[in-house]
């Protein structure tokens, strides 16, 4: 009888079923083709749950995020006022028509807008136009005159030749009436061939030109404005009086620029509910803006403020739009601040309230900082 060979048990096939299983391929060094997703480093900038940023700093150098130490102190309490460019009035002027009549172009033709001009300079010339029938009664006066000039004249010569016989007075009366009669012919010879010249009141350069060859005007209509560039100045509208009491100096935003002016005055009566204020500064800067630019003045008064001193690019609006600025208070952390602030001289504000005297405050790169999330 054959002997059988007794069966394998469970466990000795579940190892070999384990040694055929393939195992996964593993790329060598340097040959993953980054198939599998790379873990999160957490060293990119990203909002904090209190607020607060973290902004590594290749970060904040890639930002051109830049800082500074704020110091507390007393700064002048300062209010922003509307102003525009105006003239000096004594280096400007308007030139006008005083008669109605054609334009006619002056000795240098019709000057345009930015032509320098020297004053007395003859920018053009206004020919007065009459109506017809005006003009037909000067031409019939003239020849009226004209006649009784001819016989003036012929009265003179027969009187001149009876010299010995007609006594010296009638001579005289009749030489003097002769002269009238033809100073009233110049005159109206005059009137009908007259052209007004319109000359430049000071020098400078056109600042606005509304002048066409034939161009007919009426009296008293704007011609040319003549303006001197280096000596401009500066109007502001106060519409509280009490804002013209103490008046200690003012400075005008140009673009990122501070320049600073100078008080003359203000007026003592009210235009449509505002008291003009007179501001004069460097005639470099004026020199650059246009006659009626509007503009920012910031008006320093007498009277103090305690406060901090920042840049006013550093103040920003959070999501409840209040007022904040972002405060360093770790090499890689800014935390965002509420502050109440007022205006000094356009580019810098006082921080009343929310810092303290040795806070790093962000002055350049804020607005990105703000937009981390």
């Amino acid at each position: 009888m054959k002997r059988l060979t007794p069966m394998p048990s469970l466990l000795a096939l579940l190892m070999a079923a384990a040694l055929w299983t393939p195992l996964p391929a593993m790329a060598g060094p340097g040959h993953d083709h980054g198939d599998a997703p790379a873990a999160a480093t957490g060293n990119g900038p990203s909002r904090q749950p209190d607020g607060s940023v973290f902004l590594p700093k290749p970060a904040q150098r890639q930002l051109g995020v830049r800082t500074l130490v704020v110091d507390a102190g007393q700064h002048a309490k300062a209010f922003e006022l509307a102003g525009t460019v105006v003239m000096d009035p004594n280096a400007g002027g308007k030139v006008q028509a005083l008669l109605a009549g054609r334009l006619e172009a002056g000795p240098k033709g019709l000057p345009g807008v930015g032509q320098a001009v020297r004053k007395g300079e003859v920018l053009a010339y206004v020919v007065p136009t009459a109506g017809a029938i005006d003009r037909s009664n000067q031409l019939a006066q003239q020849a009226e005159l004209r006649a009784a000039r001819d016989l003036a004249a012929r009265r003179v010569a027969r009187l001149t030749e009876l010299a010995d016989t007609v006594p010296r007075k009638d001579i005289e009366a009749a030489e003097s009436e002769l002269q009238s009669l033809t100073q009233r012919l110049g005159a109206v010879g005059a009137g009908l061939a007259t052209r007004d010249a319109l000359v430049a009141p000071v020098s400078g350069v056109i600042a606005s030109a509304n002048a066409v060859a034939g161009q007919v005007v009426d009296a008293r209509e704007l011609v040319f404005e003549v303006v001197d560039p280096s000596r401009l100045r500066i109007e502001a509208l106060a519409y509280d009086p009490a804002q013209a009491q103490g008046v200690a100096g003012a400075t005008l935003a140009v673009g990122g620029q501070r320049v600073p002016l100078r008080f003359l005055g203000a007026a003592r009566s009210l235009r449509e509910q505002a008291l003009p204020l007179q501001f004069a500064g460097d005639s470099t800067v004026l020199g650059t803006l246009a006659l009626g630019q509007p503009v920012r003045v910031f008006v320093q008064s007498t009277n103090k403020v305690d406060g901090v001193q920042v840049p006013a690019a550093a103040l920003l609006r959070n999501p409840a739009n209040q007022t904040i600025v972002w405060v360093k208070e770790s090499p890689e952390r800014f935390a965002p601040r509420v502050v109440t602030a007022v205006p000094l001289d356009g580019t810098s504000v006082a921080v009343t309230s929310g810092l303290q005297p040795g806070d790093r405050v962000a002055t350049q790169g804020a607005t990105l900082i703000n937009q981390v999330r």
